[in-house]
């Protein structure tokens, strides 16, 4: 399993970089050439929501993003470090509605482009785990 880890400070032109780092990697994984413009869109707007959490909530901690290359699959975790609402809990620091409706805003997105998606959130931060499946590279006989 190969993994490389990206991390950049919560601005939003950081984030163009993640989107190109996030398809060379991918490409070189073996995602099919056809999705590697939702990979770069979906990683887009991960990065974009977990900069916007970190401007609201003034946190000074770095986005990490981690592009995990694993036998037929191919996944990106966009991390933050923002609080989210959580079952019986407070919410961040924002006004807790426009929290909710920009999380919900922007994981639409990311579900519409993405088919397998895992997201979690707590008081110590939230990811997004997106996964593609990965096709090995051709076998070359001498």
């Amino acid at each position: 399993m190969a993994t490389v880890e990206l991390r950049f400070s919560a601005l939003p032109e950081h984030v163009r970089t993640a989107r190109l780092v996030a398809a060379a990697v991918a490409r070189r994984a073996g995602v099919d050439e056809a999705v590697l413009d939702e990979v770069r869109l979906a990683v887009g707007e991960a990065c974009s929501r977990a900069v916007g959490l970190h401007q609201t909530g003034g946190i000074s901690a770095p986005v990490k993003v981690l592009l995990i290359e694993e036998e037929k699959q191919f996944s990106i975790e966009v991390g933050d470090e923002a609080p989210h609402a959580v079952p019986g809990g407070r919410a961040g620091a924002g006004d807790p509605d426009a929290e909710v409706e920009e999380d919900e805003m922007g994981l639409a997105v990311i579900s519409g482009l993405v088919d397998d998606v895992e997201v979690s959130a707590g008081e110590d931060g939230g990811s997004i785990k997106m996964t593609w499946p990965t096709t090995p590279p051709p076998t070359i006989l001498a």
